[in-house]
């Protein structure tokens, strides 16, 4: 099958970057149908941004798992398969002709296609005082930091999905959690809105956003603007939980595929991109729904594609 670990002097039939459950899955599925992979994941550990979600209650078959397993579970499945992810960071990508190229920080890669599966970054306030905290009290991931505010209080700022998972993982072990967002109604899912409101030690600040966040060589405070009322307010916390959307990965494809005016790839229900033998898979791409059985749908349909692809030829 000419899985393993990665030999720049093979000619790969399917690069993967990224090994979140898009590029996971795309691993599984090209593992199966006996083609040529690499896969490239420049974190020791893969499963992407999941690994980071306390619970997955929407993964069929998954019920009542935690995204950290859920990921180990995608990565011991594309393991058993035969793959073998190399850890190196992709420095640059080319993807003009019929050869990809895929150049890291150790050595350069050649394929005759290219899923893409970066996935997303953190998208930030940028707001006072929010770089200088990032570490000492700012954070972006809940499930990894909330511990240390354990008894404390805290705010969550973002009115997603995201934002009202982290203000429910916290209130598990805070005394007090601020949810925080900048219009008078959230936009993420009914079940989570709902188990919001039941949490006791969950205060809701609406129609308000963040001006600045300070303190004395810790996070003391946080100062709001109120915009209904055009006044400014101090909240006193510990820490501050930042879950304002995400920003796309795709800067490795500037100028080779088309994207739309956010950075997300643009790429249809097969992952094509506009350029021949280039697929994005997962966060990265524009689609209407960013969960992980839709990653993973990804990853199976551009292999798929790129099944006929090579086949045709």
């Amino acid at each position: 099958m000419g899985l393993g670990y990665g030999c720049a002097e093979i000619m790969y039939d399917i690069i993967i970057i990224g090994g979140g459950p898009a590029g996971l899955a795309a691993a599984v599925y090209a593992a199966r149908a006996c083609l040529h992979t690499l896969l490239i994941e420049k974190q020791p550990m893969g499963g992407g941004q999941i690994l980071n979600t306390s619970e997955v209650d929407n993964y069929p078959g998954m019920f009542d798992i935690s995204g950290f397993e859920l990921g180990q579970k995608f990565s011991e499945h594309a393991e058993k398969l035969g793959i073998r992810p190399v850890t190196e960071e992709v420095k640059e990508i080319v993807c003009r002709g019929e050869t990809k190229k895929v150049i890291t920080d150790r050595q350069e890669y050649e394929s005759k296609t290219l899923i893409y599966a970066a996935g997303t970054g953190y998208r930030t306030l940028g707001v006072p005082g929010e770089e200088a905290f990032t570490g000492r009290g700012v954070s972006y991931c809940a499930t990894c930091d909330g511990a240390f505010f354990r008894g404390k209080t805290t705010a969550v700022v973002g009115g997603g999905d995201v934002a009202l998972e982290d203000a429910l993982f916290l209130s598990k072990i805070c005394q007090t959690v601020y949810l925080i967002h900048r219009r008078d109604t959230f936009r993420g899912a009914n079940i989570l809105q709902q188990k919001v409101s039941e949490a006791e030690n969950i205060q809701l600040i609406l129609d308000t956003e963040v001006e600045e966040i300070g303190g004395d060589g810790i996070i003391e405070w946080i100062r709001l603007l109120c915009k209904k009322e055009g006044r400014q307010k101090t909240v006193n916390v510990d820490g501050v939980f930042i879950a304002v959307g995400s920003v796309p990965h795709s800067n490795l494809l500037n100028g080779q595929v088309s994207m739309d005016a956010y950075g997300y790839v643009i790429a249809g229900e097969n992952c094509r991109t506009d350029t021949d033998g280039v697929y994005a898979v997962g966060d990265v791409r524009t689609k209407p729904l960013r969960q992980v059985v839709t990653a993973a749908a990804d990853g199976a349909n551009a292999v798929s594609d790129i099944e006929k692809l090579l086949f045709s030829k």
